[in-house]
């Protein structure tokens, strides 16, 4: 049991050390964040979606920005689109689960605002369908991934493709990177 543990730390440990000997991506994460200050400076929203335990590092990350992360300051304009259950529940039922997240972003998304997507497989058919809504709306467009980035790579402006195709190594590294970019966004927007 003990090896197994070890084993396991390890395993995070390794997908960590390999995002720091990855130059492009830890060049993209420089990126979405300066991407992510300059957004909100210009009074546009951050929006996140995911499913499954990749919601739950949606809403999670939301949270960091449109609560605090270490900085008591002013809250950030970002949401998890999945929070209203109704809404989820009802456009699931009439319209499709696919269509969830595209149908808000219908309503909601203004040019500028930028979309994060978080999939594991890169192949979520409903953030793919909101990538579709939110390029046509002139929205900016960030995927949260495994090493191969799915289909929502093609679809990317920015692509954070963790180096692991292992889902709870991948998610683990999701956090880590978001928590990243919420420090570097924090500091930026409130030094």
């Amino acid at each position: 049991m003990t090896n197994n543990i070890i084993k396991t730390i390890q395993e995070s440990i390794a997908v960590k050390q390999a995002i720091c000997q990855d130059e492009r991506l830890v060049n993209t994460i420089q990126q979405v964040a300066a991407v992510i200050t300059s957004s909100l400076q210009q009074g546009h929203k951050i929006l996140f979606c995911g499913n499954g335990g990749s919601a739950a590092d949606a809403q999670h990350l939301a949270a960091e920005f449109s609560g605090r992360f270490y900085k008591d300051r002013t809250p950030l304009y970002a949401e998890a689109l999945h929070c209203n259950t109704s809404y989820l529940t009802a456009v699931g039922n009439d319209y499709g689960y696919d269509q969830v997240y595209a149908r808000i972003l219908r309503g909601i998304g203004q040019p500028g605002d930028v979309l994060v997507g978080i999939s594991t497989s890169g192949n979520s058919a409903n953030i793919l369908e909101a990538y579709k809504v939110a390029k046509g709306k002139g929205m900016i467009v960030v995927s949260m991934t495994g090493q191969s980035g799915g289909k929502m790579k093609d679809d990317s402006d920015y692509l954070l493709n963790m180096p692991s195709s292992d889902t709870p190594r991948i998610q683990e590294s999701h956090i880590t990177v978001g928590h990243i970019i919420c420090e570097i966004v924090e500091n930026n927007l409130f030094a």
